[in-house]
């Protein structure tokens, strides 16, 4: 085989030709806008953004940093036409290209009427639209809270309107209502008024901004103050747009106005036809109360009441006619009282009672004499059986064993000895006699050597008597 040509061409390492490739990319492709839609669609808990940017032919990786995700005014979903803007780069760990956007919107008005109707339907299945959830607005606030941009002509609109209808506490909660962070600084306004106490509390709300484009209302449609709106303990009035913008707050708040200046006429009465009202209803009253007075009077003329004499005679004398009934119910009583007191008297003579005392006296003499022999002779039959019991008891008493000649033998601890085998040597022990006790020491003795047989021829010698004064083994001192 014959050997290679020799060529000029730089041997690169991968590294490199990556790195030449993203610095080529990168400058000719520093500012690029592309059209498509949204695929997949992830941002990570570092707060960047992953997704891709796709049509029918291509898929275009996308990559979008912290900072610009918190800027998009939109929450970017999948499905969704976008036109995103930044620059193209590669990314070299894999290989391939992708884009790094700094901005991101909508494709029109259209993808966001689309996304509109989506949520909106969302929303709906769930229930948040009902009107079961619907809280009454109060007829009479004393603090309407408003959530709005402290700057814009909505604030002095709600504030000049409701100078003129009712002069009420009104507290701002300043809030932008375009742009990035508008979703959430609304969101904040709407709870921080619920989580408020005492009497500065607001008895109504109103969330509003002028007109303007369906980019510039979005806020108004995202799913964080919608459920703000929902959750909302305080009645809310949305007033955000001109009549024929249509936010999806509307839907869910209490009411809704068609300007801010329609809100806070929703909001609080007319004061002047407050009073309007409540002298016509003075007059009603005062009319109806006379006219009442005039038929009580012709009523009571008509009913022809007595003369006063009249009722006075006809009452002295059904007192008359009771003061007669009662002396005569009286003297009746007092005879009745007097016979039974005559009667109870009769029964009540000394004689009968003394009889009846000499005769329980004399029972009672008949009845000591007859039980004292029986008591006598029960005590002499207690005594006899008490003195058969006490000769018993002395009789199977261990003093009466211990008389008759018996000890009772205890060792150091007190226990009773039953068997002298039981014994040792040098133990301490305890004799309780029939008349006071002894101590004692066990001793015992070598056992004597066995004699030795005597030889046959010779006779045995006889045994020798015992020492009587040797005491045998196992004696006690």
């Amino acid at each position: 085989m014959s050997e290679e040509a020799p060529s000029n061409v730089a041997e690169l390492s991968v590294s490199e030709l990556a790195a030449n490739l993203k610095r080529t990319i990168e400058t000719n492709f520093d500012h690029v806008r592309v059209r498509g839609e949204l695929g997949r669609v992830t941002i990570a808990r570092s707060g960047h953004m992953y997704a891709d940017i796709k049509d029918d032919k291509a898929v275009l990786n996308t990559v979008m940093w912290k900072g610009s995700v918190q800027r998009l005014p939109f929450k970017p979903e999948e499905g969704l036409e976008v036109v995103a803007e930044g620059r193209l780069s590669i990314y070299a760990g894999r290989s391939n290209y992708q884009m790094i956007a700094d901005f991101m919107r909508p494709a029109g008005a259209g993808a966001l009427m689309a996304l509109l109707e989506e949520r909106k339907k969302k929303f709906a299945a769930e229930g948040l639209f009902d009107e079961r959830h619907k809280k009454p607005l109060p007829y009479l606030p004393r603090t309407v809270g408003v959530v709005t941009s402290p700057t814009g002509a909505v604030i002095r609109d709600i504030l000049h309107r409701i100078r003129e209808r009712f002069p009420v506490r009104v507290i701002l909660w300043p809030a932008l209502v375009q742009g990035d962070n508008a979703a959430a600084q609304i969101e904040a306004g709407i709870r921080g008024f619920n989580s408020m106490t005492g009497d500065g509390r607001p008895d109504v709300l109103i969330v509003g901004r002028g007109g303007g484009s369906i980019e510039d209302l979005w806020p108004f449609n995202e799913e964080n103050v919608v459920r703000a709106v929902f959750e909302s303990e305080i009645p809310l009035i949305s007033a955000v747009g001109h009549e024929t913008d249509t936010t999806l707050i509307d839907y869910v708040s209490d009411a809704r106005a068609p300007t801010p200046t329609g809100a806070a006429e929703i909001a609080v009465p007319v004061h002047s036809d407050l009073l309007i009202a409540i002298e016509d209803r003075e007059q009603s009253l005062k009319r109806a109360l006379a006219r009442r007075v005039r038929h009580d009077r012709d009523r009571l003329r008509a009913s022809r009441l007595p003369r006063l004499a009249t009722l006075i005679a006809q009452k002295r004398q059904t007192v008359d006619y009771l003061e007669t009934g009662l002396r005569t119910g009286l003297s009746s009583a007092i005879k009745t009282k007097q016979i039974h007191l005559t009667r109870a008297g009769a029964r009540l003579r000394p004689e009968p009672l003394k009889a009846e005392t000499r005769r329980n006296r004399q029972k009672l003499i008949d009845v000591a004499v007859r039980a004292r022999p029986a008591l006598s002779r029960i005590i002499e039959g207690n005594r006899t059986a008490l003195s058969s019991e006490a000769k018993l008891l002395e009789t199977l008493s261990y003093q009466a064993t211990l008389d008759r000649g018996f000890a009772i033998v205890k060792d150091a601890s007190g226990k009773v000895l039953k068997a002298a085998d039981s014994v040792s040597n040098d133990a301490q022990l305890g004799i309780t006699l029939s008349k006071g006790s002894l101590q004692a020491v066990v001793t015992g003795s070598k056992k004597a050597a066995a004699p030795k047989s005597p030889p046959k021829s010779e006779k045995p010698k006889s045994k020798p008597k015992p020492d009587a004064e040797k005491p045998p083994q196992g004696s006690l001192f």
